[in-house]
C-alpha cells in the first residue's frame, strides 16, 4: 500500500531533536486486546508490575468497554486493583464513554484515553457513527475527567492510511487533532493504525500537527505492519516529537486490517533512542525480559528484533558459563 497522501515538495524545517521521551507503554491494553485466548487479570498485573519495574511510568492498564465487543478488556478493574503503583506513574485506561469513564474513575485511573478516526469509512465500520458523531459521544468524557482532575488523552486513528478508503487526507487529521485540542486534551496521539505511514508522510503530517496543536502536546503511535515504524519515529524526533507509545514486544495488531502487526516493539524502541543518545529512563534488559516473559506466558510469537537478539545473546552467553562451570 503506497503513501496515503502525497508529500509536499519542501520538507517540514527540522527542528532540534529532544534529549528525553517519554514513552507510554501500551501493551497490556493495545497489545492484548485482540488476542483470542483470554488471559487471566493476575498475568496482566504481573506483565503491568514488571513494566513497572523496568521504568516505565505511563502505562496503558485495559479499558472500560462492554466485554462483548472487547472480551480481553473484562476484569480491568482487577488489573487495576492488583497491580503495584511505583511513585510518578502514571497508569491510563481507554473509555470510550460515560460509563466506561465512571469505571475508570472508580478503578483510580490516572488518565482516561478517547478516540477519534480521521477516516470517515473507519469510523462507520468500527463504531458505526461518522466523526462528528463520534467526537460529540467524546464531549461528555472530556468534561468529567477535567471535573475530577484526570488527565486526559486523545487518539487519532488511522492518520496515515485507511484499510477501507485507502487515502486520508491531512486536513482530516488537522481537524480532528483540532477538535481534541478544543476539549482540553492534554495530549494527542497520531496513530499509524495500520502501519502503512512513510518517514516523509509522518514527518509533514506530525510538522503540520505540531504548528497546530503544539510539539509537546503530540504523540506517535505507530504499528510496525510494513517494517517503517522505527524510520517513522527518527521522522517524528525531527520535528520535535518526544512522546511515543510501544508496546512490549511488539504484542497487539489491528482487527480492522488483515495483516497489520501490532505497535513498534518497546525493545526495539529503547534501542532505537539509547542509539541516538536520547534518554527514556527504561531499562532495556528487564524490558528484554519482561517482553520474554509474557509471550512464554501466553505463546504469542515475540515480535521484536532487538528483544529476541538480546535474548538469543543471553541464552548464549549463559550457556557458555553454564559449560564452563561444568568443565
Amino acid at each position: 500500500m503506497a503513501s496515503s497522501h502525497s508529500v509536499s515538495a519542501q520538507a517540514p524545517h527540522r527542528t532540534t531533536r529532544p534529549t528525553e521521551v517519554i514513552i507510554t507503554e501500551v501493551g497490556p491494553r493495545d497489545g492484548l486486546q485482540n488476542e483470542k485466548q483470554f488471559i487471566a487479570s493476575d498475568l496482566k498485573v504481573g506483565l503491568v508490575d514488571r513494566l513497572s519495574k523496568a521504568g516505565c511510568l505511563s502505562i496503558e492498564v485495559g479499558s472500560f468497554v462492554s466485554p462483548k465487543w472487547t472480551p480481553q478488556m473484562a476484569g480491568t478493574d482487577a488489573v487495576f486493583a492488583g497491580m503495584k503503583r511505583m511513585p510518578g506513574g502514571r497508569y491510563s485506561a481507554l473509555t470510550p464513554n460515560m460509563k466506561g469513564f465512571e469505571a475508570a474513575l472508580a478503578a483510580g485511573a490516572d488518565e482516561v484515553v478517547i478516540f477519534g478516526a480521521a477516516s470517515e469509512a473507519f469510523s462507520q465500520r468500527n463504531i458505526n457513527c461518522s466523526i462528528a458523531e463520534s467526537l460529540a459521544r467524546f464531549e461528555p468524557v472530556a468534561l468529567a475527567a477535567k471535573a475530577h482532575g484526570l488527565r486526559l488523552r486523545a487518539a487519532v486513528s488511522v492518520a496515515f492510511g485507511c484499510p477501507y478508503q485507502g487515502e486520508v487526507s491531512l486536513q482530516s487529521v488537522l481537524e480532528v487533532s483540532q477538535r481534541f485540542a478544543d476539549m482540553g486534551c492534554d495530549e494527542i496521539g497520531i496513530a499509524d493504525t495500520i502501519g502503512v505511514g512513510t518517514a516523509d508522510q509522518v514527518r509533514e503530517v506530525m510538522a503540520a500537527c505540531a504548528s497546530l496543536v503544539g510539539a509537546d502536546t503530540l504523540s506517535g503511535h505507530f504499528h510496525d505492519t510494513y517494517g517503517q515504524a522505527i524510520a517513522n519515529i527518527v521522522a517524528c524526533l525531527d520535528v520535535g516529537i518526544r512522546r511515543f507509545d510501544s508496546s512490549i514486544a511488539g504484542l497487539g495488531g489491528c482487527p480492522y486490517a488483515k495483516g497489520a502487526t501490532g505497535n513498534v516493539a518497546t525493545e526495539d524502541v529503547v534501542y532505537l533512542l539509547e542509539g541516538l543518545g536520547i534518554s527514556t529512563g527504561l531499562d532495556l534488559d528487564q524490558l528484554v525480559d519482561t517482553g520474554q516473559w509474557i509471550c512464554e506466558q501466553t505463546g504469542i510469537r515475540p515480535q521484536t528484533r532487538v528483544g529476541n537478539a538480546l535474548a538469543a545473546k543471553k541464552r548464549s552467553r549463559d550457556a557458555a558459563k553454564a559449560e564452563a562451570a561444568n568443565a
